[in-house]
């Protein structure tokens, strides 16, 4: 297991999403501020942020737990991205952009709760 959870790619890759649904939000309409813009930066936030403190934590079961966090939230963004698309508020670009930097993370994320999942049942 790495020493730190910024070694991890899929901590990257999620750091890297949020940041972008940050700045994709910012061109949300105001009355979005406190509503879905805020909702979608909170899940954002959420993933990266569950792969650090679950990294942190003392059992592999408990790392596997927090990545399956991670990965509700990062479901709650995919839905969150398409209501936002739906409504007009972000571009083709900026969803197909999105959408494969969370498609990307979520097969980070199963790759390593399976390997987890894995190394725990063989004994490791």
């Amino acid at each position: 297991m790495s020493s730190s959870y910024r070694e991890l790619i899929a901590w990257q890759k999620s750091k890297k999403l949020a940041m972008a649904v940050y700045r994709a939000t910012a061109g949300f309409p105001k009355h979005e501020i406190y509503a879905l813009a805020s909702q979608l930066r909170r899940a954002a936030v959420s993933v990266p942020s569950n792969i650090a403190e679950g990294q942190g934590r003392l059992t592999r079961g408990e790392f596997v737990q927090f990545l399956g966090n991670a990965r509700g939230s990062l479901f709650e963004v995919q839905t969150q991205l398409e209501i936002a698309h739906d409504l007009g508020y972000l571009t083709r670009e900026q969803m197909s952009e999105l959408e494969q930097l969370s498609y990307d993370v979520g097969g980070l994320l199963n790759r390593l709760i399976q390997s987890l999942q894995k190394s725990k049942a063989a004994g490791a």
